[in-house]
């Protein structure tokens, strides 16, 4: 086996129920989970749990919901004796990886990425922004539409470059679905509007970015244990200084989440772990290198079949 990777899930992984059945069983799950509800000051455990759907997918919400769900599994993971050489997030995930690398508090870190997604909502008002994923489109092509639409429509950027052929944009209203019809037109083969609170990764979150730079600026940051790799340029993350800097940029900036997973397979990595609810990241890095081995961890089943694959170091794909 090459080098490990643990990687953590972003926005749109919530779901109810999330951790419950590991929670009912294991105490560092609880641990994690009661510290979370302490420091938020409110029961996050119970919209984990139960829900509902609409109240646990508030930004403000689903934010701290999971990175408190990835930090929980993680917590079973390293007592299982599994380590990881690099960590990285998409972008809320960025948090849970900065946790994973002991740059940042798990507490400091839950309260602020709960402040995170107050300051997101609170930067655009409801139906002003949106979001959309343009599938079959090369990046240039599509940042030429997007450039073409905000010069007619309203602001609208490359937001996740996330797997060979799907990129999401986010702007305006008006300009993501005028670069959307420009997409068409250069060949996108799929535009899919989704389902978002605001416009996250683009120039309108800008107003959000200076709130989130005095919250980080108030809370403790160390230098990473193992590298994290940065969102905003797939390069290796360690010095304290350097991490509330990118994580102010990524606000507003484009998630460049297929650059990192090459970059740490050119680093070695070969085998990733995803530590969250659901498993969007490893379809999404199969897609970036089919040869790599991914293991995503989210229930009782896939945490054991993640402690038996490195147990026997079984080389075949989760």
């Amino acid at each position: 086996m090459g080098k490990v990777a643990f990687v953590f899930p972003g926005q749109g992984s919530q779901i109810v129920g999330m951790a419950q059945e590991l929670s009912a069983e294991n105490a560092e799950v609880r641990q994690v989970i009661a510290r979370a509800d302490e420091k938020l000051g409110y029961k996050l455990s119970d919209l984990m749990f139960n829900g509902p759907q609409e109240e646990l997918t508030l930004t403000y919400n689903a934010q701290p919901a999971l990175l408190t769900s990835s930090i929980a599994i993680l917590q079973i993971l390293k007592s299982a004796g599994i380590k990881a050489d690099y960590a990285a997030g998409h972008s809320l995930g960025e948090y849970s990886a900065l946790v994973a690398a002991e740059a940042i508090h798990f507490e400091d870190a839950v309260q602020t990425v709960h402040l995170r997604g107050k300051f997101m909502e609170e930067a655009v008002p409801a139906g002003i922004g949106s979001m959309a994923a343009v599938l079959g489109l090369d990046e240039q092509l599509l940042k030429e539409a997007c450039e073409e639409a905000s010069t007619v429509a309203g602001p609208v950027q490359l937001a996740n470059l996330n797997c060979p052929g799907q990129i999401v944009i986010s702007g305006t209203a008006e300009g993501v679905a005028a670069a959307s019809e420009k997409a068409k037109v250069k060949g996108a083969k799929r535009i899919i509007p989704l389902v978002v609170s605001g416009p996250f990764h683009s120039s309108l979150m800008k107003p959000a970015a200076s709130k989130l730079e005095d919250t980080l600026s108030s809370i403790a940051i160390n230098d990473a244990a193992i590298p994290v790799i940065a969102n905003v340029d797939a390069k290796q993350m360690v010095n304290a200084a350097d991490i509330p800097v990118k994580l102010v940029e990524q606000l507003y900036s484009p998630v460049r989440w297929e650059q990192s997973v090459e970059k740490m397979i050119d680093l070695g990595v070969d085998t990733f772990i995803e530590i969250g609810p659901g498993k969007v990241l490893s379809g999404l890095i199969k897609k970036v290198n089919r040869k790599v081995t991914t293991i995503p961890v989210y229930d009782k089943e896939t945490l054991q079949k993640a402690i038996e694959h490195f147990n026997e170091g079984d080389p075949s794909n989760a």
